[in-house]
């Protein structure tokens, strides 16, 4: 069974930096794909950045020259540097693996930009 968990969520100003992990258990080895999802208040869960186990990535057009999506097969971790926030990028942002046709959650972790 996978199980992600998320830290590095907070609160930062517009224009400010965060860094988002989420660790993959028992291990990243064999996750097809993995990345961040966020649902903005009052909105659907979108897709923000993806890798694969081949490290091609994908992001969210509005987010690709301020974020990226990294991966760490020793620590297990994928994380996400998010640069140049902006009040637009509060959400709840959500660990994301898929494998073998299965989706995995992690619980979520608070990310808010306002002055």
């Amino acid at each position: 069974q996978v199980q992600l968990v998320e830290s590095g969520g907070g609160l930062v100003q517009p224009g400010g930096s965060l860094r988002l992990s989420c660790t993959i258990s028992p291990s990243i080895l064999g996750i097809n794909f993995m990345g961040w999802y966020r649902q903005p208040p009052g909105k659907q869960r979108d897709m923000v950045a993806l890798i694969s186990n081949l490290g091609s990535t994908n992001y969210e057009d509005s987010v690709e020259d301020r974020f990226t999506i990294s991966r760490d097969n020793v620590k297990n971790t994928v994380d996400l540097q998010m640069n140049s926030l902006k009040p637009e990028d509060t959400a709840v942002y959500y660990c994301y693996a898929y494998q073998g046709g299965r989706v995995y959650w992690g619980q979520g972790t608070q990310v808010t930009v306002s002055s």
